[in-house]
């Protein structure tokens, strides 16, 4: 997770299992595709962004982008949370249009990794 380096291990053994638990069921979930692999995959619920993940190869390549248009135009996504250490989404987000509404001092587990809530400006919305 080469934009979580504020995690520490026992974060990623946490992480990892709360993952697998996961009901994928309750987004839409898209994945960006080239040949027969994933490059990356974006999964909104109730309008919001809950992940967006990218091969780390195809980092400034534009393909985030073009999951963000797609999670905004076609899933009518308006807001999602990040982790306020992970500058480079934090900035990522911003340049999509979103703004910070709300901060948290704990991300949703409770642990002390503040979260920025964030919504679509509505002159971004697509």
């Amino acid at each position: 997770m080469t934009t979580h380096l504020f995690l520490t291990i026992l974060d990623y053994i946490e992480i990892k299992q709360l993952v697998k638990e996961i009901d994928f069921n309750q987004f839409q979930v898209y994945c960006l595709m080239q040949d027969e692999n994933v490059l990356g995959f974006v999964g909104v619920a109730e309008h919001k962004i809950e992940m967006l993940f990218l091969k780390p190869q195809f980092f400034k390549k534009g393909l985030g982008r073009k999951l963000m248009d797609f999670a905004i135009r076609e899933l009518k996504a308006n807001k999602v949370d990040v982790n306020e250490q992970n500058t480079k989404a934090v900035i990522f987000y911003e340049k999509m249009g979103f703004v910070t509404y709300e901060r948290s001092e704990k991300d949703d587990q409770g642990r002390n990794y503040p979260l920025l809530r964030m919504r679509l400006k509505p002159e971004q919305s697509l």
